[in-house]
């Protein structure tokens, strides 16, 4: 299992707009289950990266860490790929 922590860059957290790039984003990787999670959680209470509305109860502010993991071919590039979007001031562009 692969794991990366990024943290929120987004000024409105993972809400709205950063959390559809994002989940779209992490939809593409069909291959994956990747999971996201705040910092500090059991492994256990990720939820589907690839579901808005997973992504917007977690809840993530701005500056909070997450954890993004994945098993499985090509998941460190997704993961890779994944955190910088996360580390990106969507509502900047």
């Amino acid at each position: 299992m692969s794991e990366r922590i990024a943290t929120v860059a987004s000024r409105v957290g993972l809400h709205a707009r950063p959390a559809a790039i994002f989940a779209e984003a992490a939809g593409e990787y069909e291959n994956l289950e990747i999971t996201i999670r705040a910092e500090g959680e059991d492994a256990e209470e990720g939820m589907d990266a690839s579901s808005v509305l997973s992504l917007m109860s977690l809840g993530a502010a701005h500056g909070d860490k997450v954890v993004l993991a994945a098993d499985g071919d090509g998941a460190d590039e997704a993961l890779d790929h994944l955190a910088s979007i996360i580390e990106t001031d969507l509502d900047a562009e």
